[in-house]
């Protein structure tokens, strides 16, 4: 069953962030996962949303999302991120197809 992260994100350096992203994406991409959705100008609806940024991932299972947060790749990528952005994420489970 396909899982989804989704990070809702506030950049507060964005040079340090460019850091985070100028290696995300050879990290991310060995492990199946999929970019669903990267978006700085979100448009809120209903409620308050904080954040700057929100990204949505997708990946085959809790345990492929799980594998490459917790890499070592990842992990020394992901002080980037926290150096310059506060954040939440969650993992939402998708219906099966």
């Amino acid at each position: 069953m396909p899982v989804y992260l989704v990070g809702n994100i506030d950049i507060h350096d964005r040079e340090g962030y460019s850091k985070y992203e100028a290696g995300f994406m050879e990290v991310f991409q060995k492990f199946n996962g999929k970019l669903l959705a990267v978006d700085e100008n979100q448009k809120t609806i209903e409620g308050e949303w904080p954040a700057t940024r929100t990204v949505i991932m997708e990946f085959p299972s809790k345990d492929d999302a799980m594998a490459w947060y917790e890499s070592d790749a990842y992990q020394n990528l992901k002080q980037h991120r926290l150096d310059a952005s506060s954040g939440d994420s969650v993992l939402v489970a998708g219906f099966p197809s």
